[in-house]
């Protein structure tokens, strides 16, 4: 596997152009970067369409999940999305807070960046501002946002420790996240793990759950809850590329998950929110065997 300096490379090679390509053929390939397979697999997102203040030319089909659905959002807040791309989850965002709040969309591909501008000015949106900037380093002042939100972004990134200490300190005392993202339950085959092309893919980047949620607990968020969780199955004809047959078949049946899960945590503080929570607690969640059906 490549390099930190060198993975981020890759992303920003491969998402500069993705975002010259239609919805329908980012969709059809994993999470819009893998060669596509010979059906149209929406393999990771959720549909937006009936979603208030969507954007159709802002959905590059990217994402794996609906972030803004669970990010209690309120009139005037001040709000950031990570890895921005068009735009799509900001304009979505900008609908909840009004003309009275602020959208923060930060990406590290300027041709993202670029597209993400000029379909703010098509709508007229003054309020909504992208900033060209790692999400591991973020352009943005301490204590400034009332929510965080992210849309399958933090897998692609390789230090997701630092992501998660950069979030903490943006986000103002109180103020809380919701991120969709990808994430492991067991281990995934050497390789897809080692592929250049499977981490731009969003899957070989991914950790497993369990650490995942770790990192924010350590970190310091509170209220930690899965939003909504569904499993991802990688089709038959992209795993074939990786792996032989019997490989393949023992991937499938061997107890190894790959899930999309919606995540909401709180940094400490006065303003605090309850979760629209779709599992009870932290730790069933975390705990969960794919293979017994609690997921």
């Amino acid at each position: 596997m490549k390099n930190e300096q060198e993975l981020k490379e890759l992303v920003r090679e491969r998402y500069t152009k993705i975002a010259g390509q239609g919805k329908v053929e980012n969709a059809s390939s994993c999470c819009g970067a893998t060669t596509p397979t010979n059906k149209v697999y929406n393999i990771m997102m959720d549909d937006y369409t009936d979603t208030e203040g969507y954007v159709e030319d802002a959905d590059l089909g990217l994402g794996c999940g609906l972030p803004t659905q669970f990010a209690l959002i309120e009139k005037g807040d001040t709000v950031i999305d990570l890895g921005s791309g068009a735009g799509n989850d900001c304009f979505v965002a900008r609908h909840e807070t009004g003309a009275e709040g602020k959208v923060i969309g930060i990406d590290f591909t300027p041709v993202m960046i670029e597209k993400a501008r000029l379909n703010a000015e098509k709508m007229g949106y003054n309020n909504v501002e992208f900033r060209e900037g790692d999400i591991d380093a973020m352009p943005v002042n301490d204590d400034v946002a009332d929510v965080i939100v992210s849309n399958c972004v933090l897998n692609l990134v390789p230090n997701k420790k630092k992501v998660i200490g950069e979030i903490y300190r943006v986000l103002k005392p109180g103020g809380h996240f919701s991120i969709s993202d990808i994430v492991l339950v067991g281990d995934l085959p050497e390789a897809l793990k080692e592929d250049a092309e499977m981490y731009a893919g969003c899957v070989a980047g991914a950790i497993q759950k369990s650490e995942y949620l770790g990192l924010m607990e350590k970190r310091g968020f509170t209220n930690l809850k899965i939003q909504k969780e569904k499993p991802i199955a990688i089709p038959g004809d992209i795993l074939g590329k990786y792996l032989s047959p019997e490989e393949v078949k023992a991937f499938n049946t061997g107890g190894t998950g790959i899930f999309s899960i919606t995540v909401f945590a709180q940094k400490p503080g006065s303003k605090m929110k309850q979760p629209l929570a779709h599992l009870d607690d932290i730790k069933q969640a975390s705990d969960c065997d794919p293979g017994s059906g609690c997921c």
